[in-house]
């Protein structure tokens, strides 16, 4: 096994310029961006989130904040939990095995942020997000262990389940757009200050952007792994321009050039974007599905066979969901 060092390097830019200095394009209103509730889909379908889950029984944020306007929020009002840790247990690691001529990529690690801070969980009574949103979970370690395929497949597309949906480069899970209740959940829940907070196990994830994600303001710069081996891309395209679902497929990705296991390809991605559905709108892939508060696409089978690297029959459509509006 050929195991790849992670740098831990965590060099924060403002949205509106890359690295080198040379000015991005924004295209989104950042004081009215679009609310994403009720944009949840039975089938593949542009901006919205084809959710496993049929059934939300609420969670997230007790309180609408004064951030939200209709149907549109500003992530410049929004408040923040607040609180600075740090974590120097974080592990984690990619690797690359072999198995009878077919590659695969080993993601390992405990869930914590590498070389990124976290706020105080659960919130604190006297902080002011105790008034929106009460999260009393606290983070903890977790056992990421992921075998992703090198070169994934485009195949039929199938559902994102509620948990964890991919893995940032920080170490980080990368969660679908929902919260509890089906609402958007970067919008709602309120989130450090680098856009994450821990959910009922105490896996701290992000729901969609984090300002401590190294590279997510670069253009067309690796991010993360989604759970069917496609990687995540940042929000901007190779000439700065940010990206938005108009410039997305219906699972939240396109086909362009980027930098893929050392080479330059045009090959299939999906995009960060600070537009709801904000990373994965429905896998594209086949995914390798973890424990989550969702129901696998296929049920207990198709987990177990895609936990075991065997090919898992194909995905059915989520039973009894009603059709988008």
């Amino acid at each position: 096994m050929l195991v790849a060092a992670v740098t831990a390097a965590f060099v924060l830019a403002p949205a509106s310029f890359v690295l080198s200095g040379e000015a991005n394009v924004d295209v989104l209103n950042s004081h009215a961006l679009p609310l994403g509730d009720g944009r949840i889909s039975a089938s593949p379908r542009r901006g919205y989130v084809m959710s496993c889950t049929t059934e939300f029984r609420g969670g997230g944020a007790q309180h609408s904040g004064q951030w939200i306007h209709g149907d549109t929020w500003d992530p410049t009002e929004k408040l923040a939990v607040q609180g600075h840790i740090t974590w120097p247990q974080a592990q984690f690691a990619i690797a690359t095995d072999a198995d009878d001529r077919i590659v695969s990529r080993i993601i390992t690690g405990n869930g914590l942020p590498v070389d990124t801070a976290t706020g105080i969980f659960p919130v604190a009574y006297d902080d002011p997000a105790f008034q929106i949103d009460r999260n009393p979970n606290s983070i903890s370690s977790q056992n990421i262990a992921l075998k992703l395929p090198m070169e994934p497949l485009a195949e039929s597309s199938s559902c994102v389940p509620m948990g964890m949906i991919g893995v940032a480069l920080n170490g980080v899970a990368i969660f679908n757009g929902l919260d509890g209740g089906g609402r958007d959940a970067v919008a709602h829940e309120v989130q450090d200050v680098c856009g994450g907070h821990p959910e009922m196990t105490g896996q701290y994830h992000y729901h969609g952007p984090s300002p401590c994600l190294p590279g997510e303001t670069e253009n067309e710069k690796l991010i993360g792994y989604a759970l069917d081996g496609f990687g995540i891309y940042s929000m901007y395209d190779a000439h700065g321009r940010e990206l938005t679902d108009a410039d997305l497929d219906e699972c939240h990705g396109r086909v362009s050039e980027v930098e893929w296991n050392g080479s330059r390809r045009s090959i299939y991605h999906y995009v960060l974007t600070r537009e709801y559905p904000y990373t994965v709108g429905c896998f594209r892939g086949t995914p390798v599905h973890v424990r989550g508060h969702g129901r696998p696409p296929g049920g207990m089978g198709r987990f177990m066979a895609g936990l075991f690297g065997n090919p898992p029959p194909p995905p059915g459509p989520p039973p009894g969901f009603p059709p988008p509006q």
